[in-house]
């Protein structure tokens, strides 16, 4: 006759712990309060602003500069890809509200371009 098995009592287990969610991301800094009464180019899409093409090279406009309708003012990286964003129209750059490198959302407010 062979004896049974021992019980053994089946694993109980551990009450799972939560894991802490991560943080969301730090909504993107408010852009400069502009002091002009002309509108302010805004940005149509989230993402990072450059003022300049290239690391090292000069910015496609600084203020005072003189800019036409459709000219490149900066570029707006987003998702890897660099989306070159043109004056929607001409006139004088009047102020840059957004620094260099810095994470923009869609509207923000970028430039003053008084005609």
């Amino acid at each position: 006759m062979l004896a049974a098995p021992p019980p053994v009592a089946a694993p109980t287990p551990a009450p799972a712990t939560p894991t802490p969610a991560a943080a969301p991301p730090a909504p993107p800094p408010a852009p400069k309060a502009s002091t002009s009464s002309h509108p302010p180019l805004k940005c149509p899409m989230a993402g990072t602003f450059y003022r300049c093409p290239a690391p090292g090279e000069p910015p496609f406009v600084k203020v005072g500069d003189k800019v036409h309708k459709g000219q490149v003012i900066c570029i707006i990286e987003a998702m890897k890809l660099m989306n070159e964003i043109e004056a929607d129209h001409s006139g004088t750059i009047a102020e840059i509200l957004v620094e260099d490198g810095k994470p923009v959302s869609v509207d923000m407010p970028l430039f003053v371009i008084a005609p």
